[in-house]
């Protein structure tokens, strides 16, 4: 098989390792570069030590602004929001970029304006919607036949994945209302980035949990656009993230009212139906509820979903790996199919336990 030659910027952050890590077993995609910010001049393993000893770690790391991108057929942005757009204007029209970064998720450009109010070019100069991609997420209807000919993606948000994932089906068959969503979802500590910051200093997260951005998440519109693709109507979603004390890792509950008839039976199978056969999505057997550290290291989703008829809602519980399906997993999974590949090459889908 051919190989492909792969750079990667946003290489010192978190995400960035995760794709350098499954390319280093990838049969057919090679990190050929690997750029970052503050950390460029060395190299890749000993910014990220866990990559000792695999293909790709003795890379030294360079600036993005002088990547040799015109030598690489795949380019992934694993940078902060509002800094992909720049980036995007020095590549060909043929090569293939997935944005692992919000820059492209939107197509409300009112909406990204609102809540990503705070990003900022490379420059430091605020940034500004800078369009819509195709939105990356492969197990929605349509999007597995649409990624082949495309050479734009936008990857998806971690939080996104798991709440379309686990609530789409059931809006697509007409089990719950679309109009009042509520979703309450736990993520580790990776989730917010590399950066240094007292919230995330051990003695802050050790033994203890909160909630963050309550009340305005800028994912909220990103899953409000996927989940009314899937509905045919407008969604409205109540999203609340909270700060768990592990490293990585999702769990999100999301609840909708459900329309009359429906049981528990009914949403089980309707989220089996959806996912029969998919690689990397697994509704597991009535009464197993997921955790997160199932999916450590993985591309799977783990989604069980109940009813609460007291209360007259459904219940969908999702787990996953923030940084594998909820990051640079799903960016590989994006690009294998992008590419005509296999898209499960590279890819693993049992986590790492205990």
């Amino acid at each position: 098989m051919a190989s492909r030659s792969v750079a990667v910027l946003g290489a010192s952050g978190y995400a960035g390792a995760e794709i350098a890590r499954l390319l280093a077993h990838h049969p057919a995609l090679r990190l050929r570069v690997a750029a970052a910010g503050a950390s460029a001049g060395q190299t890749l393993g000993t910014v990220h030590p866990q990559l000792t000893g695999l293909p790709g770690a003795d890379l030294v790391l360079c600036r993005a602004d002088a990547a040799p991108l015109g030598e690489v057929d795949v380019v992934f942005l694993a940078l902060p929001a509002g800094q992909s757009a720049a980036v995007v204007e020095r590549l060909d029209a043929e090569q293939a970029v997935v944005d692992l970064g919000a820059d492209h998720r939107l197509g409300d450009a009112a909406a990204w304006d609102s809540y990503y109010a705070h990003a900022t070019t490379a420059d430091g100069s605020p940034a500004r919607h800078a369009g819509q991609w195709l939105y990356g997420l492969p197990e929605l209807p349509g999007t597995r036949d649409a990624l082949p000919a495309a050479r734009r993606v936008a990857n998806p948000g971690c939080f996104p994945t798991a709440v379309v994932l686990g609530l789409a089906p059931l809006l697509a068959a007409g089990l719950v209302e679309p109009d009042d969503v509520v979703v309450v979802a736990a993520t580790g500590t990776s989730g917010a980035g590399r950066s240094p910051s007292v919230d995330l200093l051990a003695s802050e997260v050790a033994g203890s949990a909160r909630a963050y951005r309550v009340g305005g998440h800028q994912h909220t519109p990103e899953i409000e656009q996927a989940l009314a693709g899937v509905a045919g109507s407008p969604v409205t979603v109540s999203f609340t993230s909270v700060l768990a004390p592990m490293p990585r890792g999702i769990l999100a509950t999301s609840t909708a009212r459900m329309v009359d008839g429906v049981d528990a039976a009914t949403v089980h199978d309707a989220l089996r139906a959806a996912y029969a056969g998919e690689a990397f999505v697994h509704v597991l057997p009535p009464g197993q509820w997921p955790a997160s550290g199932s999916t450590t290291g993985s591309n799977a989703v783990h989604l069980q979903a109940t009813v609460d008829p007291h209360a007259g809602r459904v219940i969908v519980v999702a787990a996953l790996d923030n940084l594998v399906k909820g990051a640079a997993g799903q960016a590989v999974q994006n690009a294998n199919l992008m590419l005509g590949l296999a898209e499960t090459a590279g890819l693993a889908g049992g986590g790492v336990a205990p």
